[in-house]
């Protein structure tokens, strides 16, 4: 029986602003990517959010970004390996702290939005996701693109590398993710997106914008919380796997 595990980028508010379902989403994901204040995410939504995580047996990991609460973490930040290898160990510090008062763990590591993009081939900027975690747990799995140098270095500082896909994401003909606010970046239609990843756990396929089919292999899926559909998406691609046969379970 083929298994997969389904992750969601959750506790995303800040303040009074509300982004998203978070407990809806947490009654159909097995991992929590929760923002840990650098793009989104305050000590109070944090807490509450690992709160709700540990209740449902939801795995939690640590939604790590650039400095840019602004921007949403969207932007690109100029840091060098040192300054990011200290932010990102500051951010899961912080979750791992607010995670324990709730009872629970942090298990493993996700980049977010310009992070993940950059640490695909960025050298200095991967190596800092790598530094971080190798510095403050190497039990912790690392969560990324395949193919990506982000993983290959993980890999080689001994590291666990969690290779993922995304439900509601484009993908370029070389693997990578369309930009967003361009043309085929974002996918909106529950069904359509279902049968996506219905293909991706079980033919090991997924299509280009341009048409074209890449391999992929993977063992985690990601359903942004972020968007208008999102927790529809997530229950349409939950049932549409078990339905088929597909074991949802966490990585972790």
């Amino acid at each position: 029986m083929s298994t997969i595990d389904l992750n969601s980028d959750i506790g995303e508010s800040f303040g009074r602003w509300e982004l998203g379902d978070d407990k809806a989403m947490l009654a159909v994901v097995t991992s929590a990517n929760i923002a840990c204040g650098f793009h989104a995410g305050d000590p109070s939504t944090i807490a509450r959010t690992a709160g709700w995580s540990v209740d449902r047996g939801v795995r939690i990991g640590a939604q790590v970004s650039y400095r840019d609460l602004a921007g949403f973490g969207r932007r690109f930040v100029d840091a060098t390996r040192t300054e990011l290898t200290d932010d990102i160990v500051y951010q899961i510090g912080g979750l791992q702290a607010l995670t324990a008062a709730a009872g629970g763990h942090v298990t493993y590591v996700k980049p977010h939005g310009a992070l993940y993009n950059t640490a695909v081939h960025h050298e200095e900027h991967a190596l800092a996701v790598v530094d971080a975690i190798a510095a403050l747990d190497p039990d912790l799995a690392l969560l990324g693109l395949p193919g990506s140098r982000l993983l290959a270095l993980g890999e080689e500082r001994g590291l666990r590398v969690v290779r993922e896909a995304f439900a509601d994401r484009g993908y370029t003909p070389a693997g990578t993710l369309v930009p967003r606010g361009e043309e085929g970046a974002l996918l909106h239609d529950p069904s359509t997106v279902a049968d996506r990843v219905l293909r991706m756990v079980t033919d090991k396929i997924v299509v280009a914008v341009d048409g074209s089919e890449i391999a992929i292999d993977v063992d985690s899926v990601c359903v942004h919380g972020d968007s208008p559909a999102a927790v529809a998406m997530a229950v349409a691609v939950r049932e549409l796997l078990t339905a088929e046969g597909v074991e949802v379970e966490p990585f972790t």
